[in-house]
């Protein structure tokens, strides 16, 4: 079994490191890195696993997971690539940074493998999208898809496809929070109390995405048609959003989080 070491315990690494134990990775086979003292002490004292300074997670594990924020690579890295090599894997969950961006600061031929999570991880339906490095083999990919198995949904793609993905499934999540935020507005405005209003527009979002995901007919073109009746009241909501430019604005959201994704790749270029 191999050793792994999440670096930087927030709620990305944390629920990683639940889902893992979920999965049935024992608490020695585990540890991680965390710069404050209380929040290392809370994780060990509710998962039992064994919090270590980064030099420690380089030199004892056998696979390291980067869950820190893009900001803070340099620093980190700094510590690692000399402790880094083929016999490694590196594992990275830093939006908009390229597998490259590690593999010229660490030694030859360390496998390394970029992933982009999404904050559904924190209840175990994450999607992550990941691509090799030029050193990562079938074998490091197979191995990260188990990992990742643990805290949801995981999909190889192209790494040049790494900043659309992170456009549509890193920053989806909270595109769907917006719409909510805003149809829970809408019910309160016309008379629906707002925790009431809430439950309604969730569950409709639930059963809508399980429709799509499990359903037998999960296009969503033909999902929508089937809601709307001619001359019904769908039809003249779906009016309104055509209107607005809705379509048009959520395109224009994704193309704008794509071209961000990509400006931080290019910052520590």
């Amino acid at each position: 079994m191999k050793t792994i070491a999440v670096l930087g315990a927030g709620k990305i690494g944390e629920s990683l490191l639940a889902g893992l134990l979920d999965a049935g990775r024992a608490p020695a086979e585990l540890m991680f890195t965390e710069r404050y003292s209380q929040r290392a002490a809370e994780l060990t004292g509710k998962y039992g696993i064994e919090h270590v300074d980064v030099p420690t997670a380089a030199n004892r594990a056998d696979v390291l997971v980067v869950a820190v924020k893009p900001q803070d690579i340099d620093p980190l890295l700094d510590e690692v690539a000399p402790l880094l090599g083929p016999d490694k894997l590196l594992v990275s969950m830093c939006a908009g940074l390229p597998a490259k961006l590690f593999e010229r600061r660490l030694a030859e031929g360390t496998p390394v493998i970029r992933v982009m999570p999404n904050t559904p991880m924190l209840v175990g339906e994450a999607m992550s999208a990941i691509s090799g490095g030029a050193h990562a083999t079938d074998e490091h990919l197979e191995l990260a898809e188990e990992l990742l198995g643990s805290v949801g949904r995981v999909v190889r793609v192209p790494e040049q496809q790494q900043d659309a993905v992170t456009a549509l499934s890193g920053s989806g999540p909270a595109y769907f929070f917006y719409l909510v935020e805003a149809m829970t507005d809408a019910g309160v405005l016309l008379g629906v109390p707002r925790g009431t209003a809430k439950d309604l527009v969730v569950q409709a979002a639930m059963g809508a995405a399980t429709m799509l995901r499990d359903g037998p007919e999960n296009h969503p073109a033909l999902l929508r048609e089937a809601v709307t009746s001619p001359a019904g009241t769908t039809a003249a909501g779906i009016r309104e959003l055509d209107k607005h430019g809705v379509r048009a604005a959520l395109t224009d959201a994704v193309e704008a989080a794509r071209d961000r994704s990509a400006e931080l790749g290019r910052a520590h270029d």
